[in-house]
C-alpha cells in the first residue's frame, strides 16, 4: 500500500506540492478541511499530514495552531515553499471581461495590490482553497470568473493562465509542517538543525510573567525562532503562547529550559522536535 499523506484542498493545491516535496512518491490524500486532515493522521487513516502554518506575506494560519494543540499529533518536519500565484480562466477569457476572482482568502490577500491595480472592477470571492477555486472555475466554464491558484492547478483543470506572478512580494513563502500521529513510530523529515515547537499558558497575567517565561531560554543561550499568541478560550484577556526554539527537546539545555518553564506556567505542551526545513522555489 502506498504511503499516504493528507492535505487540505483539491488536487493541484500548494499543499499537494508540499507533500510531494517532503515525501517524494507518497500518495497525497485530499481532504476538504484542516480538521479532516488532522483527524486523518490522528486516527491512522493516513501515515502523515502536511499543513500550512505561516505565510511570509499574509501571516499565520491560526486555525492550525489550535488544531496542533487539540489533536493527538506531533510535528516531524517542516518545509518552506515559494508561492507563485497565477490568474486563470477558461480559454477565451480576458482581463477586461472578468467580473469575479475566486481563491482562498490567504491567496487573495497575498495578491491584494496586484488585483487592486490591474482588476479594480473585479469582485474577489474567498473559497476554501486555491485549487478548489480553479476546479470550480473550470466546471463553470464562464469567461467572467477567474481563479488565483498555482500553474499546476491551471494545467490540471485545463485553464488558461491570464497573468503570472500576482503575489505582491517576491519573497512569498509558505511554511508547511509535516505531522504524524502522537503515538506513531514516525521518523523525522529532514536533516537541518533541530527545532522544538511548544505551547504554554501563563499562571497569571501579571507584569513580567511573559518576560520570565522567555528568560528560561535566554539564560541557556537558546535561540527563539518564533512566538505566536492565541486567545485563551473562556478567559478573556488571557493568551496561549506558541513558541519555536532551536534545539531538540531531548537536548539537556532545552530539556532544562522546559522544566524551568513548567515551574513558571500553568501548562506546557511540546508539539514536536524536528529538523529545520529546507526552502524551495
Amino acid at each position: 500500500m502506498a504511503f499516504r499523506v493528507a492535505f487540505q484542498g483539491e488536487p493541484g493545491a500548494y499543499s499537494e506540492e508540499a507533500v510531494q516535496r517532503l515525501f517524494g512518491d507518497a500518495a497525497p490524500q485530499a481532504h476538504p478541511t484542516f480538521e479532516a486532515v488532522f483527524e486523518a493522521v490522528e486516527t491512522g487513516a493516513t501515515q502523515r499530514a502536511v499543513v500550512p502554518i505561516e505565510n511570509a506575506v499574509f501571516g499565520s494560519v491560526r486555525v492550525n495552531y489550535d488544531h496542533l494543540r487539540t489533536h493527538a499529533v506531533r510535528i516531524v518536519g517542516e518545509f518552506q515553499l515559494r508561492i507563485h500565484h497565477c490568474l486563470m480562466a477558461p480559454e477565451g477569457a480576458s482581463l477586461d471581461g472578468l467580473e469575479v476572482v475566486r481563491s482562498h482568502q490567504q491567496a487573495l490577500g497575498q495578491c491584494r495590490g496586484w488585483l487592486r491595480t490591474h482588476l479594480p472592477h473585479v469582485t474577489p470571492e474567498a473559497t476554501p482553497d486555491t485549487a478548489g477555486a480553479a476546479r470550480a472555475v473550470a466546471d463553470a466554464g464562464t469567461s467572467a470568473v477567474a481563479a488565483v491558484a498555482s500553474r499546476r492547478a491551471a494545467d490540471r483543470y485545463g485553464l488558461s493562465v491570464l497573468a503570472d506572478g500576482l503575489q505582491d512580494d517576491a519573497e512569498n513563502f509558505t511554511r508547511f509542517l509535516a505531522l504524524a500521529a502522537e503515538e506513531a513510530e514516525a521518523s523525522i523529515v529532514g536533516t537541518g538543525r533541530p527545532k522544538t515547537s511548544l505551547t504554554f499558558v501563563l499562571q497569571e497575567n501579571v507584569p513580567g510573567a511573559l518576560f520570565k517565561s522567555l528568560a528560561v531560554f535566554a539564560l541557556r543561550e537558546l535561540d527563539l525562532a518564533k512566538i505566536e499568541s492565541r486567545p485563551l478560550v473562556g478567559h478573556p484577556g488571557r493568551y496561549r503562547f506558541f513558541l519555536d526554539v532551536y534545539g531538540s527537546a531531548w537536548d539537556e539545555p532545552v530539556a532544562r529550559a522546559l522544566d524551568h518553564l513548567r515551574e513558571l506556567t500553568q501548562e506546557v505542551q511540546v508539539l514536536g522536535s524536528y529538523p529545520e526545513g529546507t526552502t524551495a522555489d
